[in-house]
Order: C-alpha cells, then sequence, then structure tokens
C-alpha cells in the first residue's frame, strides 16, 4: 500500500463513480461523478481529477460474478477502462473485486439521507459512494485475488 492518494473508480457503462483515498489515514471521499457517452468516459474529466489530485495508483472495482465461470459484460467495460486508465495514466491501476458494493453504497446513502445530509435527488451519489467502498476496501487489504495493470 502507498502513502499518497489513491483515485478510486466503480465504472458503470452511463456514469463512473470516483473517489479518493488517503494511504496514511487509510480513509476515502466521495469526489463525483465521470460521465460516460457513446461509450466512452470523460477522458478531459478523468485528466482533471489526475492533475488536482496527483494519485500514486488508481484502484479500480472488479465486478466479478459469484459464479465463477462467468465474466459478465460489466467486468470486461471495468477492465477496459482499467487498461485505458493505465496507459492514459501511466500509473498502476488496481482491480479489486467490488462485489456488493452497490449495497453497500445505498445503505450508506440511505443512512446520510436519515440524517439529513443527503436529499433523494442526489441518488447518482451512491456511484460515488460505491467508489468510497471499493477505496476503503483496498486501503483494509480486503482485496482479495486484486490484479494489476502496469
Amino acid at each position: 500500500m502507498d502513502d499518497g492518494a489513491v483515485l478510486g473508480f466503480d465504472v458503470g457503462s452511463r456514469r463512473i463513480g470516483v473517489a479518493v483515498g488517503n494511504g496514511i489515514t487509510g480513509t476515502a471521499s466521495a469526489l463525483g461523478l465521470i460521465e460516460v457517452r457513446e461509450g466512452l468516459p470523460d477522458w478531459e474529466r478523468f485528466d482533471r481529477l489526475l492533475g488536482e489530485w496527483r494519485p500514486c495508483r488508481l484502484v479500480v472495482g472488479d465486478p466479478r460474478s459469484d459464479d465463477p465461470g462467468e465474466d459478465p459484460p460489466a467486468r470486461q467495460w471495468a477492465r477496459g477502462f482499467a487498461r485505458a486508465a493505465a496507459k492514459r495514466s501511466g500509473l498502476p491501476v488496481v482491480m479489486v473485486d467490488e462485489r456488493h458494493s452497490s449495497r453497500e453504497a445505498a445503505a450508506r446513502f440511505a443512512g446520510q439521507r436519515r440524517a439529513g445530509v443527503v436529499r433523494r435527488r442526489h441518488g447518482e451519489a451512491i456511484d460515488a459512494l460505491a467508489a468510497v467502498v471499493i477505496v476503503e476496501r483496498w486501503l483494509a487489504g480486503d482485496a482479495a485475488e486484486s490484479f494489476r495493470f502496469p
């Protein structure tokens, strides 16, 4: 694990949730979204986030199936994003098992709504919260079978 910042991504076909994590504190915070249009992420937004946070690595959620023989389209899409992000940034990219991260993010979002921190219309924030969960898993060393792109 690194002591510097890491950027985490919850990759979807319409938008990508983004979070930043800190290796020293072991914490992560939601940053927002990268929109996906016509199958392409907003790479300019990606580049701006890299410039702003200067991460030492990227962490991408790996949407594995519970069925070991299955390689779902969402996983292929996430792996494609991870490869492109590694090539574009020159940074190491680690993929982390993200199973159930969206469920955990939805539960956190519901808790924030009950506390009055967010409103229902901020539902897209769940994608960024899922990225927080992914980064926190990696920071905690719970990234079983993660693999990395050079």
